[in-house]
């Protein structure tokens, strides 16, 4: 089962508790944006294996949104983190660099 640490609530809970709200850090694009770029914005996400940067909502806590990084293969939790945050904060990159010196970096990784 998957446990996050709710980074507002200053608690841990499972994915019972939590709502997935897919990748984040993505760039949204407003009215003036190109077709292609809203067909983007929409349609195409990573999925990548290995290290993933999402969004979730703490539902039945403080119902706020917060982001997580993990890895998509082992479920192994590198760090949560405000979802205000434009990037990943430099200490869950140093968490994910301990434990996988080759990873490249980047919230699109």
């Amino acid at each position: 089962m998957l446990v996050l640490h709710c980074p507002y609530c200053g608690v841990d809970v499972d994915e019972t508790d939590l709502h997935g709200g897919g990748e984040a850090h993505l760039t949204r694009h407003g009215p003036g944006s190109s077709d292609d770029e809203f067909h983007d914005y929409l349609f195409q996400r990573a999925n990548p294996k290995g290290v993933h940067f999402e969004r979730w909502r703490h539902v039945y806590g403080c119902g706020k949104y917060f982001h997580a990084a993990r890895c998509t293969m082992t479920l192994e939790v590198f760090g949560t983190y405000s979802a205000q945050t434009l990037e990943p904060p430099q200490e869950i990159k140093d968490a994910i660099m301990a434990k996988r010196p080759d990873w490249t970096g980047g919230a699109k990784s």
